[in-house]
């Protein structure tokens, strides 16, 4: 008898445990899926953001081979907060950055300064696809100066692009939107265009109007477990004045984590507006950085 039961007792607290593990194997699976259906699927608002100071310096004293010591520093902030249903789809993005870098025996300089906003609304069409609408705004924060000669300043200029268009977006790091309606104003201080013309400003005039196709396209990924490449890309022709002189505007973002707040961070940035410019400018910035992320 007592076999018996020592038998049943011990067949009942196997069965006992089996069943606790499976409840909590079943507990733990189920977490996982609903936890993989929000990160694929959010609903309401995300919102994360990268404030970043980058610094540089190099010291040469006695140096036969030559070299000017010189030190750098900028600061950066990338902030995305977007909102997603089941129908609608809203994504905006800031994007700040002012830089200063001072070589030996010379004055100081801008070696960054920039202030973007773009806002990207999107109402599901079918699939992957959506009606759009976009808005764009680019600017400075500081006055630019050429041979000694002050170019711009705070707000000048101002460049904004806004239209409908449609969207097609796989995530918030893959999409691809086309704007066939798209408005384009570029505003300077009359000060700039006194005596000749300014960002593609006409002498005398302080705004100009364009009216043409805008393609944005955005890629984000990871390279390696520890680095990311981000990837912002625009197209934009005019239908008033050369369609075929497509601007280009094209930000490269690379971010090599060494832990949780030290990173090396890549930024190169090409323009191509021959109202502006009749060939291209480049931007590029590289530097060991801290970062706080939010």
């Amino acid at each position: 008898m007592k076999k018996v039961f020592m038998v049943s007792l011990v067949f009942f607290s196997l069965s006992a445990i089996n069943a606790q593990t499976s409840e909590k194997d079943f507990l733990k699976k189920t977490e996982e899926v609903v936890a993989k259906i929000t990160e694929e699927k959010p609903n309401g608002w995300t919102k994360k953001g990268t404030f970043t100071f980058l610094a540089n310096q190099a010291t040469f004293n006695n140096w036969l081979a030559g070299g000017q010591s010189n030190i750098s520093g900028s600061i950066g902030l990338n902030y995305d907060f977007n909102y997603k249903s089941d129908s609608w789809t809203w994504d905006n993005k800031l994007i700040a950055g002012y830089g200063l870098t001072k070589i030996k025996y010379q004055d100081k300089q801008k070696s960054d300064d920039r202030m973007q906003f773009n806002s990207l609304v999107g109402k599901k069409a079918t699939g992957e696809w959506f009606y759009s609408g976009f808005f764009n705004f680019k600017s400075q924060f500081d006055s630019g100066f050429d041979s000694g000669t002050r170019t711009s300043h705070f707000l000048s200029p101002v460049y904004l692009q806004f239209g409908p268009g449609m969207l097609w977006k796989r995530n918030d790091n893959l999409k691809f939107n086309f704007a066939p309606a798209t408005s384009k104003i570029i505003i300077v201080d009359s000060q700039f265009t006194q005596n000749g013309s300014s960002f593609g400003v006409e002498q005398g005039y302080s705004t100009r109007y364009e009216f043409g196709a805008a393609i944005n396209a955005y890629y984000k990924c990871k390279l390696m477990e520890n680095i990311s490449m981000e990837n912002i890309f625009n197209l934009y022709s005019n239908y008033r004045d050369n369609p075929e002189n497509v601007d280009i505007d094209y930000t490269i973002n690379i971010v090599m984590k060494v832990n949780k707040f030290m990173s090396t961070n890549l930024a190169f940035q090409t323009i191509y507006d021959d109202n502006a410019f009749a060939g291209f400018q480049t931007r590029q910035v590289i530097g060991l950085g801290v970062n706080y992320t939010f």
